[in-house]
């Protein structure tokens, strides 16, 4: 069978109905998986009236339950109401409660098994605040949905770069209280688990950035490279890890030395994704070290483009084509990992490429990052 994707609608107010409109409209995306949209088709269709022609009249079918998925088709999951009004460019609270509806439907049909992966679009953190949802974003959420006690990595994924994070969506004002060498070592271990799990990388070589300006200049601009980072990255190498620095940031992106490497881990949110976005705004973000895949473009609800057909659903295609690749990459590190003596028959839910039904995402003409 096809993997079942389950897409959340995000802001229906910003760009997320027009990329995912875009995306799951292509001709080869009923190839490689069966998309399972939570949200509304009166509210999709009035995106894909302002659409170009190929858009404009969306043939999905409605199904009350992701047990009930048709393959072959575009699904959707009815998560709020077709009088749910529209204010295109402009958040509203109707708008945060039926992101949230879309997120906590999928979630749950994701905790069941339902469905095989998630693949969310872009919400307003502002606006989707409410008595069950206090959370700064997506990755936060989930790692309280299927984290239990362990710790996510937000990650963002390019051709060109994988960056990950010490913190994620806080305050620069907390961000030095954040930084501790237990939890340097803990996201240390998730990337490298990642890069090799996920990404089928060997020996991963990860640097390492410094928080202060310039490395902290021998202690003149601030200690915590020489008393927390530094010792962290000494740990982590004693537990098998490459990782190597802390580099100043400014020099390491400048000097083009972050080639060098597989992986970047940034102490803080824009340390890591402005050279990132920089260089790529079709990347992934990719919440790594959960047991459930999920994946995300990597930009924001962009309002200001919201009705005006101009927004490239380039990222959004490659978080949905990631996705699909790293079911793939789980079930064949499972089998690799598994007793060699004991060679099962593929179970349904098997996304190996030998076994899925489909063709593989570049034939397709996605580039998955």
């Amino acid at each position: 069978m096809k993997p079942i994707i389950a897409i959340t609608a995000g802001d229906i107010n910003g760009v997320s109905y027009e990329i995912i409109l875009k995306t799951i409209f292509h001709p080869h995306i009923l190839e490689i998986c069966t998309p399972v949209l939570y949200g509304n088709v009166s509210i999709a269709k009035q995106h894909a009236a302002l659409l170009d022609e190929e858009f404009r009249t969306p043939q999905g079918v409605i199904v009350s339950d992701a047990r009930k998925v048709q393959e072959g088709k575009v699904n959707v999951i009815t998560c709020y109401g077709d009088d749910t009004p529209l204010n295109m460019g402009h958040s509203t609270q109707e708008a945060g409660k039926a992101s949230l509806a879309s997120l906590k439907r999928a979630c749950a049909d994701l905790q069941q098994g339902y469905v095989h992966a998630l693949v969310t679009a872009p919400i307003n953190k502002e606006n989707i605040q409410a008595d069950d949802f206090r959370f700064s974003g997506h990755t936060e959420y989930l790692t309280h949905l299927f984290g239990g006690k362990e710790e996510s990595l937000m990650m963002m994924v390019s051709d060109m770069l994988k960056v990950a994070l010490v913190c994620n969506h806080v305050p620069i004002s907390k961000v030095s209280e954040m930084i501790t060498k237990e939890r340097i070592i803990k996201k240390l271990t998730i990337l490298n688990q990642a890069l090799t799990n996920d990404f089928s990388i060997r020996k991963p070589r990860i640097a390492v950035l410094a928080l202060n300006p310039h490395a902290g200049d021998g202690g003149l601009i601030g200690t915590e490279e020489q008393e927390i980072i530094k010792p962290a990255i000494v740990e982590a190498n004693k537990q098998g890890i490459q990782a190597f620095g802390p580099y100043s940031a400014d020099g390491f992106f400048g000097s083009g030395h972050f080639a060098h490497f597989d992986a970047i881990l940034a102490m803080y949110h824009d340390q890591g994704l402005i050279p990132f976005k920089s260089m790529d705004m079709n990347g992934v973000n990719f919440t790594a070290g959960l047991n459930i895949i999920r994946t995300s473009p990597d930009h924001g609800v962009a309002y200001d483009r919201a009705g005006k057909n101009s927004a490239s659903p380039l990222s959004f295609r490659n978080a949905l084509t990631m996705a699909i690749d790293l079911l793939a990459q789980r079930a064949l590190n499972k089998e690799i990992n598994a007793n060699p003596l004991h060679i099962p028959e593929p179970e349904e839910t098997d996304f190996r490429p030998e076994y899925r039904n489909f063709s593989e995402p570049k034939s397709t003409g996605y580039k998955p990052s």
